[in-house]
């Protein structure tokens, strides 16, 4: 962003970002839970989780990949989740966490970056991440063509994940310029 001096005050101007040999982005996700007879899946770290409410949400609500998408967005000094596929955008209704982090890469990489790695903390009290927390990861990674870390915490029944009111993500991610 480059800020111009104009008659008495500053303007705006988004610029191509500078490439920098490594980047890194940090990402945030949250959406509520459905109704119970919503009938919305619950996808979480691109994975279906059965017999789980889904959450609400523009598209599948999938905060792990949502939160992998913003952060390596920002990395990319792409903007954000919001920006690239907003409300604002109805091709994306309905998208799957899969299909944004497989428009993610292709941004990403037309940015000239490559990706290093992302990890992803998914903060709640359910779906019980434990038992596929490895295929969840494959699964990111697979995607991703990176590696992916994926970690989950509860907040000790504090706030709205802990009163189960819906689920967060945050992640972060690294880039490598493209030689």
């Amino acid at each position: 962003m480059i800020f111009e001096e104009g008659a008495s005050r500053y303007t705006r101007r988004m610029t191509t970002p500078q490439v920098f040999p490594f980047r890194t982005g940090i990402g945030f996700d949250t959406h509520a839970f459905a109704a119970p007879d919503s009938g919305r899946k619950m996808m979480m770290a691109c994975l279906e989780w059965p017999g789980e409410v889904g959450l609400e949400g523009h598209s599948d609500a999938d905060v792990a990949a949502h939160a992998c998408c913003d952060a390596l967005l920002a990395a990319a000094g792409l903007g954000d989740l919001g920006t690239n596929f907003g409300t604002s955008r109805p091709e994306w209704s309905g998208a799957s966490g899969e299909a944004l982090m497989r428009e993610t890469v292709r941004l990403v990489e037309e940015a000239g970056y490559k990706i290093v790695n992302v990890s992803v903390q998914i903060i709640g009290e359910r779906p019980r991440i434990g038992k596929r927390r490895m295929e969840a990861q494959e699964r990111m990674t697979e995607i991703l063509g990176a590696p992916v870390n994926l970690a989950a915490s509860t907040t000790d029944k504090l706030g709205f994940a802990g009163r189960s009111e819906g689920v967060a993500g945050i992640a972060s991610a690294l880039v490598q310029a493209r030689p």
